[in-house]
């Protein structure tokens, strides 16, 4: 049976990029795509590369109609998405929130780093985490309820909680890494992890042959990697923008346990490999490799890769995702095929472009 699906923000960078994968997915059926600022116009009119692909147009979000769908995704700013989730449940429709509104599981927290207080905080703690390697027993759940004609709520993790948190977990979840020591993470963006609209930043002028921090000691997603990965308090996070389209590496250097033995690079290659072994989606590197942005750019799939630094008794494991991909409409898609029970990957390419 095919499976509608419906994205609130198609027009932007993350809700086109699930329009199309939805619209090239074997299962799910794309029946309504909203867009206020482009209200009637055609996808193909705006993204030419849908072109002979779909004649179908923008609606509003307020003239939608979401009951004919049974997924729908929601594409939008921090606090849109805890407007209009409760609703779509109410109707019966299972929604997959691509932003920040239902990640942090304490109310109390989202305001602290979002500045304003959360309107549906009973939603959080039966929302399902959208990090399926790292939480597939909330997914699971979520598909066991879907499956007995229940509409769920999944929250799906951020990009550089996503790379970071790939990189990280197996040798924190091993206990390897120190409790007590603080993380570093230095992670780098491409410019459409930013939103389309423009700004300062993100203009081509001011992003081309440019590199700079940003949100230094601030930034909003360090709240959830401290929650998924379990360090409340002990993490550094510094984000930076990089002129790329697309593309997201995360580096993060984790202090090794003071009891914990001192492993070597082979140990920690060979604990990666086991970790992932059965990701779809996610694939550990072997010893002494690094993985690239260019090798998933385009795909739901992420690279890792671990070193260790023996003097300094650092761990250092890397990430490689796409932003858009993994980090976002991928992601998305791949939690709503787990939900929805078919196989994760289902509909997402694990070809990068190769040049």
């Amino acid at each position: 049976m095919t499976i509608k699906a419906g994205v609130i923000g198609a027009a932007g960078f993350a809700g086109i990029e699930l329009c199309r994968l939805l619209l090239a997915h074997p299962e799910f059926e794309l029946a309504v795509a909203t867009s206020d600022a482009l209200e009637g116009t055609l996808l193909a009119e705006s993204y030419p590369a849908f072109r002979g692909v779909t004649d179908l147009a923008f609606s509003s979000h307020a003239n939608a109609d979401f009951t004919q769908c049974n997924v729908v995704f929601l594409a939008v700013p921090h606090t849109a998405a805890m407007s209009a989730a409760p609703d779509l449940l109410a109707q019966g429709v299972t929604v997959i929130d691509l932003s920040a509104d239902f990640r942090l599981k304490d109310p109390a927290i989202y305001q602290q780093w979002y500045a304003t207080p959360h309107t549906a905080p009973e939603l959080l703690e039966d929302a399902a985490f959208g990090l399926p390697e790292l939480f597939g027993e909330g997914l699971a759940a979520a598909a066991a309820a879907y499956a007995q004609g229940e509409a769920v709520l999944v929250g799906c993790a951020g990009c550089y909680p996503t790379a970071t948190s790939l990189a990280a977990a197996p040798a924190i979840r091993a206990g390897l890494v120190d409790p007590n020591g603080i993380v570093i993470v230095d992670a780098i963006s491409g410019i459409t992890g930013a939103g389309k609209k423009a700004t300062e930043r993100t203009h081509f002028c001011f992003a081309n042959e440019n590199l700079e921090a940003y949100g230094v000691g601030t930034h909003r997603h360090t709240p959830e990697i401290e929650q998924i990965l379990g360090i409340p308090g002990k993490l550094v996070f510094t984000p930076h923008l990089a002129p790329l389209n697309r593309g997201l590496l995360s580096t993060v250097t984790m202090p090794v346990a003071p009891d914990a033995p001192m492993p070597t690079a082979a140990d920690l290659a060979k604990l990666y490999q086991e970790f992932y072994a059965d990701s779809a989606l996610v694939e550990a590197l072997p010893m002494g490799s690094q993985p690239k942005t260019a090798s998933v750019a385009g795909t739901c799939r992420a690279q890792v890769g671990v070193a260790i630094h023996e003097g300094a008794r650092m761990i250092i494991a890397t990430g490689a995702i796409d932003n858009l991909g993994k980090g976002a409409a991928g992601q998305a898609v791949q939690c709503a095929n787990i939900v929805c029970g078919l196989p994760e990957d289902c509909g997402l390419s694990l070809v990068s472009v190769p040049v």
